[in-house]
C-alpha cells in the first residue's frame, strides 16, 4: 500500500508540474488558453496571477518529490510528513476549487483524485 500511495503521489506531482508549466510559461499561448477556457485578452490580463499559481503547483510537486526522496534514503517520517504536506495540500485545494466553482468541477476532480488516493493509500500502507 505504502509503494501505491508513493506512485500516485509522485503522479500527482507530475500532473502539477504540468498544470505548473500551463500557467506559469503557456499561460497566454493556446494550449493553455483551451485548457482553461480563456479568451487572449483574459489571458493577458490574468497573466501574473496565472504566474503565481503555478509556482504553488510546483512547490507542491517539490515537496511531494523531495518526499520520495526521503523515503528512498529510509527516513520514512519526514518523507511521509512531505508527501502528506505536499498531496494533502494538492487534494484540499483541489475542494476548494469544487466547492468555490462548481463549474470546474472536471478540473477539481481531475487535480485532486491522484493526490487523494495517493494520501489514503499511503495512510493506510503506513498504519498496517
Amino acid at each position: 500500500m505504502v509503494i501505491a500511495g508513493l506512485v500516485l503521489a509522485a503522479l500527482a506531482a507530475v500532473l502539477h508540474v504540468y498544470i505548473f508549466y500551463l500557467e506559469s510559461v503557456a499561460w497566454t499561448g493556446p494550449a493553455a488558453r483551451v485548457t482553461f477556457g480563456t479568451s487572449a485578452e483574459e489571458a493577458e490580463s490574468t497573466r501574473e496571477l496565472a504566474f503565481n499559481q503555478g509556482f504553488y503547483n510546483l512547490f507542491l510537486a517539490v515537496t511531494v518529490a523531495c518526499g520520495l526522496v526521503f523515503f528512498g534514503a529510509d527516513q520514512d517520517t519526514i518523507g511521509a510528513t512531505l508527501v502528506f504536506t505536499g498531496a494533502g495540500s494538492m487534494a484540499a485545494a483541489a475542494l476548494v476549487l469544487l466547492i468555490s466553482s462548481p463549474d470546474k468541477r472536471a478540473a477539481a476532480v481531475k487535480q485532486g483524485t491522484l493526490p487523494l488516493l495517493g494520501v489514503i493509500l499511503l495512510a493506510i500502507g503506513l498504519a498496517l
